[in-house]
């Protein structure tokens, strides 16, 4: 029990799970990263002398990346030469420990490396295999490379982002990358749960272009029912009205009335009952019909007062309401400051920067509560400590590493490393 009043807290759920984490950039590392705030220790395996690519994206902090320092936070990070014989042994010795791979290589990579699925389901039943690529490991495109940006694409989500009279546009987050790494580490939890009733590890298959098909809500389902092409919308919903920004006196407001109920709590609002009896939007479909028109009634009342004023007056009566914050709003929001939704990351040199915490809550199990920042690891920070541990388990010597495997990992640590 606590002392003194103060809270125990649980364990966090993943402890006591390893996970080998070979993947680079944004979509495995995002997983991994979920996966290591709920617990799991993640051991990230990177190529000498340069690593996970996004060591060299910016911005920086003296030559520490934070983009890198982003998505790689609480992980262990070790240098291995996959085509070196002794790294390979020390490998083995690796995945005898480890709970999950994560790779997200181009379908074939890992086959040819020698660590395949097939390969590995034979020698270590029990390892859950995370697998993330642009199209997956089956299908006519599967061999093809995947970006962000390609699947946007041809998953259909920029033919509907942006105005009705614009151009297609890029959803403004790597929508495509964050999509697949969260069905990933739903997978990857969900084949954990089932290891624990039949002791046996699970191939997870994930393809960016099916995860932003499962994300494209009803899109599918209205062109099949109605035969037309769903198009942009700007900001406002296909299906819901009013749900969309309008224009108050000194800028814009999101209003989302999404049933008659809270309609007619808005006109209240708005000081004006009477929108809410009018015959052109008496319902949710009327007033979709009638957006235009529904639009300017509102603008005619919301343009006489400030933004601040009927954030004030909708809340009050429990209608959805918001400002477009800017990005530094959010780091003196109350609501996320309160829920510990922006944390200190620190990299590799010590130095920390601000960035969004861990949204899962979870019963008794309290995160990010440190006061020192989070750390991202080094390039090969923790390959002897590893190399130590692992030895120490399997009743190994020591084995030290080369001279020039020491050296490269010094240089790397303090100097920009060259895109792989």
């Amino acid at each position: 029990m606590a002392m003194n009043g103060e809270q125990e807290y649980r364990k966090p759920p993943l402890e006591g799970i390893t996970v080998l984490d070979f993947s680079r950039v944004l979509a495995g590392p995002y997983c991994t990263m979920v996966l290591a705030d709920l617990g799991a220790r993640i051991i990230k395996v990177e190529k000498i002398g340069t690593g996970d690519d996004t060591r060299e994206f910016g911005p920086f902090i003296e030559d520490e990346s934070v983009y890198f320092s982003c998505f790689n936070r609480r992980k262990e990070s070790i240098v291995l030469d996959i085509k070196s014989p002794r790294d390979r042994d020390l490998l083995e010795k690796l995945l005898d420990e480890s709970d999950v791979l994560v790779e997200n290589f181009r379908p074939g990579v890992m086959e040819r490396l020698g660590y395949g699925p097939e390969r590995l389901a034979q020698t270590h039943p029990n390892l859950v295999y995370a697998s993330i690529s642009g199209f997956g490991h089956s299908g006519p495109y599967s061999e093809l490379p995947g970006y962000d940006m390609v699947v946007q694409a041809m998953g259909g989500v920029m033919s509907l982002t942006g105005w009705p009279d614009g151009e297609p546009s890029r959803v403004g987050t790597s929508f495509g990358d964050l999509g697949a790494a969260l069905f990933a580490t739903v997978g990857i939890i969900a084949s954990l749960y089932s290891r624990t009733k039949n002791a046996q590890g699970a191939r997870v298959d994930i393809g960016m272009l099916d995860c932003q098909a499962a994300l494209m809500e009803t899109a599918l389902a209205r062109y099949n029912v109605e035969g037309v092409v769903p198009n942009r919308t700007g900001d406002s919903h296909p299906s819901l009205a009013p749900f969309e920004s309008f224009k108050a006196k000194d800028g814009k407001i999101v209003i989302a009335a999404g049933n008659d109920t809270l309609f007619m709590l808005m006109a209240d609002a708005l000081n004006k009952p009477d929108l809410a009896l009018d015959p052109r939007f008496l319902t949710n479909d009327l007033r979709c019909q009638n957006r235009p028109e529904m639009v300017k009634e509102m603008e005619l009342i919301l343009g006489k007062k400030p933004v601040e004023f009927w954030i004030e007056a909708l809340n009050e009566v429990g209608v959805p309401c918001a400002p477009i914050n800017t990005i530094d709003k959010l780091f003196d929001h109350p609501q996320l400051l309160e829920r510990n939704m922006i944390v200190d990351v620190a990299t590799a040199n010590g130095k920390s920067f601000k960035t969004a915490g861990n949204p899962i809550k979870l019963t008794d199990f309290e995160d990010f509560k440190s006061e020192r920042p989070l750390s991202s690891p080094g390039l090969g920070e923790h390959t002897e400590t590893i190399l130590a541990e692992i030895m120490s388990k399997s009743g190994g010597y020591d084995c030290p590493l080369p001279k020039e495997q020491k050296k490269e990992e010094q240089q790397g640590g303090t100097a920009k490393k060259a895109i792989i």
